[in-house]
């Protein structure tokens, strides 16, 4: 309870209908008990889908590395002779059906593949962020951006 020297809670700065305030429609009480979609709410999902993406590929890289090293940590390198990756290490098809034999080096390109696609999902993510909140402007520029990058990761055009 508030005293005459403490003031009660302050009012939300927002404006009305724009975030999700405990008083505001949509705001877990009332008719409607989903949280509305506002700029905060998507921000926050972006921040955890980055920071997810990033410490599952490291972690995926992390055991994949120590089986790599577990397997072959004694072997001799020869450094004289330059030998790339394997052929089938360079697919998708091969890198996922490698990290589930499980591969020292399927995990590695697995959880390098998951770090490269956090960025993407992110966009995507954006893209229906943007859509719930009907947000025209911004859903054409991402869907733009976002067909960039798929257009890029997936080979472009073909030679």
């Amino acid at each position: 309870m508030a005293s005459p020297e403490q003031p009660g809670p302050r009012p939300s700065a927002q404006a009305p209908g724009t975030g999700c305030d405990a008083g505001e429609p949509g705001a877990g009480g009332g008719d409607n008990p989903a949280p509305r979609w506002n700029d905060r709410r998507i921000e926050i999902g972006l921040g955890r889908l980055l920071a997810g993406g990033v410490l599952l590929s490291a972690a995926i890289v992390f055991l994949g590395g120590l089986l790599f090293l577990e397997r072959h940590g004694r072997e001799r390198v020869d450094y004289s002779v330059f030998s790339g990756t394997r052929p089938e290490m360079r697919h998708l098809r091969g890198i996922v059906r490698a990290a589930l034999t499980p591969s020292g080096r399927g995990l590695v390109q697995a959880g390098l593949l998951i770090l490269i696609a956090t960025p993407v999902a992110r966009v995507a993510f954006s893209l229906f962020g943007f859509a719930r909140e009907r947000d025209r402007t911004y859903m054409a520029l991402t869907a733009f951006v976002l067909a960039v990058l798929l257009f890029s990761l997936l080979g472009g055009i073909p030679r």
